[in-house]
């Protein structure tokens, strides 16, 4: 049991175990503030364009209301998160690109020296 309890933490400290309970406690507080922003600015305006509040938006099919303009309101809010999500990939992507570049720069930096050292120890015999 204690191996059990060992192995656990370990896999527990890893970084990318808490970046991800990090990147889920922040992705729930985005995405509150994106539904904030949907239902109550976003979609007033909409209301304001098609003439009624979208989330009073119904249908009724054999008795039973089916409520297309929440469901509008949903797909808009996955619209905004999944955007902005694509961004910040996209920044992440643009960030690593750059330090990746930093690395072979620093390899190829080393190979040069590495070079030089061997020539300079041929010369030396």
């Amino acid at each position: 049991m204690k191996g059990f309890f060992k192995e656990f933490k370990q896999f527990v400290s890893k970084g990318n175990v808490l970046d991800l309970a990090i990147a889920v406690v922040m992705g729930g507080a985005f995405g509150k503030i994106v539904t904030a922003l949907v239902d109550n600015i976003i979609m007033p305006l909409f209301g304001i364009i098609v003439g009624e509040n979208f989330a009073g938006l119904t249908a009724e099919v054999n008795g039973s209301p089916i409520a297309y303009g929440l469901f509008i309101q949903a797909v808009i809010d996955f619209l905004i998160i999944s955007f902005f999500i694509f961004l910040f990939t996209k920044a992440i992507n643009k960030f690593k690109k750059k330090e990746e570049k930093k690395e072979e720069k620093k390899e190829e930096e080393s190979v040069v020296l590495l070079k030089e050292i061997r020539d300079l120890l041929k010369k030396q015999k």
